[in-house]
């Protein structure tokens, strides 16, 4: 499976921004499909994630309300809306996947859950 990310760039904060990923290749009929943040000189974090099995999403707290993913179950898509950003947003946001869904929520925050990873994609967001 290839992830192909899109969007990103830099936004005043308050503004929005749009990610986009696509995974390619082989495709599993249960693919989750989610994103990863990283910030200069911090650890990789949990973003949000779509399920595709009943589209379920779950977000870090640090983003819900704020944060919107969706997926489009037949085009292995998964699109991240992001508004409300604040200069913390700013970092390289990764598109990452996995064929199956996990047996506990709590697992999603996990990055070595995750088969599959594309290449980052940058989010500046000024004061």
């Amino acid at each position: 499976v290839q992830l192909q990310a899109s969007g990103g760039g830099l936004v005043q904060a308050g503004g929005s921004l749009s990610l986009s990923c696509a995974a390619s290749g082989e495709t599993f009929n249960e693919i989750v499909m989610g994103w990863f943040r990283q910030a200069t000189g911090k650890e990789r974090e949990f973003v949000a994630v779509f399920i595709r099995r009943g589209g379920r999403t779950i977000y870090a707290d640090s983003v819900k309300g704020r944060f919107t993913i969706s997926g489009d179950r037949a085009k292995n898509t998964v699109s991240l809306e992001m508004n409300s950003l604040k200069p913390e947003d700013t970092a390289v946001y990764y598109c990452t996947a996995r064929a199956r869904p996990l047996a506990g929520s709590w697992y999603y925050y996990d990055s070595s859950m995750y088969t599959w990873w594309g290449q980052g994609t940058l989010v500046t967001v000024s004061s």
